[in-house]
């Protein structure tokens, strides 16, 4: 049961966030979640927003991770908490921002999608040969795959920072 100070100072965060900072109606209703699961915590705890401490809310980013909740998802909810105690310390309710000292959920990092061979092949036969875009095509696709060149290195090359002579290439 969410403790009636914690839903009526949150109710009043998500006001001011409606009316004076105009955030989208999904973004209130995601915050307004995450607000709420933070206040059953508390009344859990028998804590109010005013007795936290940044070991309260150290322990409930950790409970998020043992419910297998995302880096990204984490980090939402600490910023929806960074918000609720900028607002409470601006109005006077808290006298302190037990969220202040804590560092952002590391946030996953995606391994990047990695073609196959098949089609790694495919891409390099789908220029036509016989036209001369095709043949341009197919030589900065050949030069971006053997050299492992970003599109906007190479299509940042130069004539000068080609030598023909000695099979370089210079990227800037």
């Amino acid at each position: 049961m969410l403790d009636e100070s914690v839903r009526a100072l949150t109710d009043e965060y998500l006001q001011h966030l409606r009316v004076e900072r105009g955030l989208a109606h999904t973004t209130l209703e995601a915050y307004a979640h995450d607000l709420r699961v933070f206040g059953e915590y508390l009344s859990h705890l028998g804590e109010t927003l005013a007795s936290v401490r940044t070991e309260h809310v150290a322990s409930f980013l950790g409970t998020l991770g043992d419910r297998k909740l995302g880096g990204r998802s984490q980090a939402r909810y600490l910023s929806a908490l960074r918000g609720l105690y900028r607002f409470l310390l601006a109005e006077r309710h808290v006298v302190g921002d037990p969220t202040e000292l804590l560092d952002a959920p590391r946030k996953q990092k995606r391994l990047p999608v990695v073609l196959t061979r098949a089609e790694v092949l495919r891409l390099l036969d789908a220029p036509d040969d016989n036209d001369p875009a095709g043949l341009r095509d197919k030589a900065m696709l050949y030069t971006m795959y053997a050299s492992g060149l970003r599109v906007s290195e190479l299509t940042g090359l130069a004539l000068d920072d080609l030598s023909r002579e000695h099979g370089l290439v210079k990227v800037n």
